[in-house]
């Protein structure tokens, strides 16, 4: 009798591990869009140097990597070309790669962040979703690598990307993948069948920014929200029809910053313009976007927040990078850390636990507190810049930083 409990007990035990050791992150800032990790248990005692477990050669470019099942799937480039790769997370190894012929000039402003890509791919329904720096929007089987379609938008838009190249991270809601496609003064924000890539329905408005959308119920309605060109837009998901927009101009036209939702309210930043707190309505039978809070204090340029109870955490870039905490509630400074800590940080959180990751590659844990920074440890985890988010599995962390991609443990 004792034989056979103990081998429930490790048969149980061996089913729980591949969820423990691998929680799918399958898009730009996770499952949610909102940088939180599920399942994640800190050490009791941080180790003084992260374990490497396989570090590989996979080109340049900011895009983070996604995690689906036991399979990372990461999108680069290696010389002129974009190349798509599916590595199997326990060893690093290529499962299989596709590329393409990607000609790009760099505007000179931004030759320190590379020819790209920069939008993060999305895995949903066996599928993934890459978006390449120049716009080049493909589908592929996750098992095979079989690109199903692909799309180029150069001859639609007068512009095919941004002046600093696409940024924006694709998302899917309800079977659309929907994409901000175009560039300068000239795009689109349009949602494809998912399956198919048929086109949907398009909102043409105003050229993308190099924000990712978020979609939010809000006032009855089902809302993609983003930071366009010159605006934030709120889009009907159903239907492409725009329901309210905000003029929103940041320096040299860098609307980067992903808005994230809290209860009611939609929070955004901008390269000097501060943090605030947007409550939609209708009213009067027309939309209205009443600011509840505005905080001048602090304000994230590429950075984008993390929600932790009734907390906002970030990175300002003021004082040369700046940790920071608000109250969500009145939009109160809390705390803000010491300057100069970097251009920008990725920030994920898990449970009570930040992962900040800085632009030179140092891996700051934090306790998410109200009373101030609370650094746990600090980690060096590359040797060139790190603009990628870390991403969590189970206990360890993939690291991608400007060629190569790292897996490293905690104990």
């Amino acid at each position: 009798m004792f034989l056979i409990s103990k081998l429930i007990s490790l048969v149980f035990f061996a089913l729980l591990l591949p969820t423990a050791f691998a929680q799918d992150w399958n898009q730009w800032r996770g499952p949610n869009r909102d940088g939180q990790v599920q399942g994640f248990v800190a050490p009791k005692i941080w180790p003084a140097q992260l374990q490497p477990k396989w570090k590989v050669n996979v080109g340049i470019g900011h895009s983070s990597p996604v995690i689906a099942g036991k399979r990372i799937y990461l999108h680069t480039r290696q010389d002129e070309r974009e190349v798509v790769s599916c590595l199997d997370l326990e060893t690093g190894k290529v499962i299989w790669q596709d590329g393409y012929a990607v000609s790009y000039t760099m505007n000179p402003a931004a030759t320190g962040h590379g020819k790209g890509p920069k939008s993060t791919p999305i895995v949903s329904n066996g599928k993934l979703y890459t978006l390449g720096i120049t716009g080049v929007l493909s589908s592929y089987e996750t098992a095979s690598g079989k690109l199903r379609w692909r799309k180029d938008f150069g001859k639609r838009f007068k512009e095919n990307a941004p002046d600093f190249g696409t940024a924006m991270s694709p998302m899917i809601d309800r079977g659309l993948l929907i994409a901000h496609v175009g560039g300068q003064d000239s795009g689109g924000l349009i949602a494809f069948d998912a399956e198919t890539g048929a086109e949907k329905w398009a909102w043409t408005g105003d050229g993308p920014g190099y924000a990712s959308p978020i979609v939010v119920d809000l006032v009855g309605k089902r809302q993609i929200i983003t930071q366009s060109q010159k605006h934030i837009v709120s889009i009907w998901a159903d239907n492409g029809y725009p329901l309210w927009k905000i003029p929103f101009d940041t320096a040299y036209v860098q609307n980067i910053v992903t808005p994230i939702v809290w209860k009611d309210l939609l929070i955004f930043s901008g390269i000097g313009k501060g943090v605030f707190a947007i409550r939609p309505a209708w009213r009067n039978n027309t939309w209205a976007t009443d600011k509840v809070w505005h905080n001048e204090e602090v304000s994230m340029y590429m950075n984008s927040p993390l929600i932790s109870g009734d907390l906002l955490f970030g990175m300002s870039h003021k004082q040369k990078g700046q940790f920071f905490c608000l109250d969500l509630n009145t939009g109160k400074t809390l705390w803000a850390g010491d300057g100069r800590q970097g251009e920008n940080a990725a920030m994920v959180l898990a449970g009570n636990i930040m992962f900040s990751l800085t632009n030179d590659a140092d891996l700051l844990i934090s306790a998410a507190s109200s009373k101030g920074p609370s650094l746990l440890k600090r980690y060096h985890v590359a040797d060139s810049p790190t603009w990628a988010h870390p991403v969590i599995a189970g206990n360890r962390i993939l690291i991608k930083d400007e060629k190569t991609l790292a897996f490293l443990a905690l104990p």
